[in-house]
Order: C-alpha cells, then sequence, then structure tokens
C-alpha cells in the first residue's frame, strides 16, 4: 500500500474555527481516518486530520511559497516607520 501523505498527528494547542464541509468530503475524512488509524495504530477523529493536510496542502505549494516569501521580503526591506 502507498503511504499516506500524513503521519501521526501531533498535538499542539488549537484555535477553534467552525466551518462547514460537504458531506462527500466529511465521509472522505471519515475513511482517511479510518486507514490512518490502521497505519499508525492509534485512531484520530476525523476533525483532527483537517489541520494537518491544510498545512500538508500549503507546505506542497509552490505558488503560494513564493508568494509567502516575496511578503515576507518586502516586509523585512521596508523601512520602519516612526
Amino acid at each position: 500500500m502507498a503511504a499516506l501523505k500524513l503521519g501521526a498527528i501531533i498535538d499542539d494547542r488549537p484555535v477553534r474555527l467552525t466551518i462547514e464541509l460537504p458531506a462527500m468530503v466529511h465521509r472522505d475524512l471519515a475513511a482517511y481516518a479510518e486507514v490512518l488509524a490502521r497505519e499508525t495504530g492509534t485512531s484520530t477523529e476525523p476533525a483532527k486530520l483537517v489541520a494537518p493536510m491544510l498545512a500538508r496542502f500549503m507546505a506542497s505549494d509552490r505558488a503560494f511559497a513564493k508568494a509567502r516569501r516575496s511578503v515576507s521580503h518586502a516586509s523585512a526591506t521596508r523601512p520602519a516607520s516612526t
């Protein structure tokens, strides 16, 4: 079986968000949690997968990384206002 993109979920200090998901996305998320539980031996509720999935997606988005670097670079080179 191919390796999943997510590994074990690290418990971190959360920020609460309320979102609505299409039923199909929630079913897939629940199925992903089941497969992940079989692979890692630890069960995780589907809602806990959303943050690592988003983080993984953003980390692999080259256009986002480039835009983020240009914003960081622009703010770092801007003179401080007094």
